[in-house]
This record gives structure tokens, C-alpha cells and sequence, in this order.
């Protein structure tokens, strides 16, 4: 690692200072601009690609010190994440520019397809792994200096903790499919370390250099596992597929409950990375003026849009049947019709 550096001393402060749980609090996303929290996902970013450089130079040095195939592993892990880690940035990069011409709902389909990419990385690191530990269980080459494998190990792990918590946590708060991405594979790197580091302890204390790679085979099934969460995640959005139960049910209650609404329709809803689209038909009483509703339609969107930060919101309004089925409106119609039902004459 390059902890001799001022650049690095910077990067060990920070990364102490993230490592508690409260630190979380000192990135509040509700109240920040769009502009703040483009401006922290980058930084995030940047520092994931520091902090896993760091720890491939750590796991490099490790592993030609000790011949271990698991140190080896991981340090290959470390270079496909880093790899990973530079797609994320550039994707967190072009997601946060604003629609042109060429691309009027923005850019965020950036961020699922770094995803998509991610996990992908992730997938074929699992399977040189996977090679490279099978191919050790038929030589047997043995593990040299066990001890300072452990070391590297273990302060591989504390840092990685430390960063893919950080990662994690901006990436729900700024609902970033990239970051989450990123998060993911560092926190896959955290598990592929802590079985490296049993591995290593094993062969210290059995004398069995067999275990080494059995623990690098365990570290494929924990990596590949990961990655296919990721995956999956990211092919849902690319895939146009609706925003969640939940965060629909918001917005059908919004619409339900308000007063002059008397019905909605034709709710469709999708997300790229972490911009949201929804498309609303709503039903307004027949006697408001074109004014009145455009005003109407303006109030739902920007009440949706205060519920999910980055959503654009397409309403087109409707008039109220003449026969007053739908609509509860108080208006001149539906008195007309609610009398008429009761037998009694409107009033002059």
C-alpha cells in the first residue's frame, strides 16, 4: 500500500473516520441538492478505485511472498474490482448529466448497464479462481511465510469493512444501482479475504497446504453468488420492469386521496439507475377549465416527485364522464344527477 504517500495518510483518516456506524449521518440525501449528491456519488467512487489500487499492491506483494493460491485469488479479485470500480465512476459520471438531444430521459440506464458489467467481472473472476484453485489442488505447491499472509490478509479486510460499508451506505441514500454495484464487490472481496485469512490460519496451525485452495474454491461460490444479486438487479431495470409494491402503492394512495381527483388510470411506472419515470391518467371534474386542470396535474406531479427525488412524472388529465359514475366532485352535473336519484328538484 501506498500509506507513505500524503494522498494515502488522507485516504487511512477518512477511512477511519467512515468506519463507525454514525457516519452514515453525516451524508443526509434528503436535504441535498441533486447537484450535492452527483457531486458524493463521484467521490465515492473515487474513493473505492484508491482503496481497492491499495489493496491489490497489498495482496500482489502478499501472495509472491507466500506462494499462497488464495492471497493470489484474491489479489486477482482485487484487479477485476478495480476494474469494476472504474467502470462504476464513469457510469455514476455519465448518469448525473442532464437530457439532450439524443437522450431526453437522461442518462441513468448508465448505471444499470455498470451493473450488468459489474457483475460480469464479478462472474469471471469467480472462474479464474476456480481454476487457479484446482489446478493447485493437483500440484500441491506449498504456502511459504503463513504468518505474513495472515497480516496482509487481515489488514485487507479491516480496510475493505471499512470502505464497502461507506460504499453501501451513500449507495441507498442516493439509490445508485452503480455504487450499490461496487459496494457489492468490495463486500465480496471482504468474504473471499476472511476465507483466505481461516485458510492461511488452518495451514498454520494443521500443517495442510491442501487447505488453501479448498478455501479458494469456497471464496468462487461466495463471489458468484454476489454477483448474481447484482445481476439480476441490473437486468430488472434495463429490462423496463416497474418500480417496487411499495413505492407504487405511494403513489396510488397520492392519487386516490386527492380531492380533486375523482379517478386515475394507466399508472405506468420504470426506473433507470436512480431516476424514476411514472405516467398517470387522471379523471377531472368536467366543469374545470383547462386552467384548472393543468394546475391539478401539476400539483400530483410535483407531489410524486417530492415522494422519490429524480422522478419524472408524465400527467395527462381527463374530463369526468357525463354520466357522474366516477366522479364525487362537487360540481353542477353531479348535483344535477345526485338529486335526480333522490327524486327531488335542483335548486334555482
Amino acid at each position: 500500500m501506498c500509506c507513505h504517500t500524503r494522498g494515502g495518510a488522507r485516504h487511512l483518516a477518512f477511512l477511519t473516520a467512515i468506519s463507525a456506524p454514525e457516519s452514515v449521518k453525516s451524508f443526509p440525501m434528503d436535504n441535498q441538492s441533486d447537484s450535492s449528491i452527483q457531486s458524493t456519488k463521484v467521490k465515492v467512487a473515487k474513493t473505492a478505485i484508491v482503496t481497492i489500487s491499495s489493496l491489490f499492491v497489498l495482496k500482489v506483494a502478499a501472495a509472491a511472498a507466500t506462494g499462497s493460491i488464495g492471497i493470489l485469488a484474491d489479489a486477482l479479485h482485487s484487479l477485476l474490482d478495480l476494474s469494476a470500480a472504474l467502470i462504476g465512476y464513469v457510469a455514476v459520471r455519465v448518469s448525473g448529466k442532464p437530457p439532450d438531444r439524443e437522450h431526453h430521459f437522461g442518462h441513468g440506464r448508465a448505471e444499470d448497464i455498470a451493473g450488468a458489467s459489474i457483475a460480469t467481472i464479478i462472474f469471471i473472476a469467480a472462474g479464474i479462481i476456480a481454476y487457479q484453485a484446482i489446478q493447485r489442488l493437483a500440484e500441491g505447491t506449498a504456502v511459504q511465510m503463513v504468518e505474513a499472509g495472515i497480516i496482509a490478509t487481515g489488514v485487507a479486510i479491516a480496510i475493505n469493512v471499512a470502505v464497502s460499508r461507506y460504499v453501501l451506505r451513500i449507495a441507498k441514500a442516493a439509490d445508485s444501482v452503480a455504487l450499490e454495484a461496487t459496494g457489492r464487490d468490495l463486500m465480496a472481496d471482504v468474504m473471499s479475504s476472511v476465507a483466505v485469512f481461516i485458510g492461511l490460519i488452518l495451514v498454520r496451525i494443521t500443517g495442510q497446504p491442501v487447505l488453501d485452495p479448498v478455501v479458494a474454491l469456497i471464496v468462487v461460490a461466495l463471489i458468484a453468488r454476489t454477483a448474481h444479486g447484482t445481476l439480476r438487479k441490473a437486468i430488472r431495470n434495463l429490462m423496463d420492469t416497474k418500480l417496487p409494491e411499495k413505492e407504487e402503492r405511494k403513489i396510488r394512495q397520492l392519487l386516490g386521496q386527492h380531492e380533486e381527483i375523482a379517478n386515475y388510470h394507466s399508472l405506468r411506472t420504470r426506473k433507470a439507475g436512480s431516476q424514476r419515470h411514472v405516467v398517470a391518467h387522471i379523471v377531472v371534474s368536467r366543469d374545470h377549465t383547462v386552467e384548472e386542470g393543468h394546475r391539478i396535474a401539476e400539483e400530483v406531479e410535483d407531489q410524486i416527485r417530492a415522494l422519490y427525488r429524480g422522478t419524472t412524472v408524465t400527467v395527462h388529465v381527463e374530463p369526468c364522464t357525463p354520466e357522474c359514475t366516477e366522479c364525487p366532485a362537487p360540481c353542477r352535473e353531479h348535483q344535477e344527477h345526485h338529486n335526480a336519484r333522490r327524486g327531488t328538484q335542483p335548486s334555482s
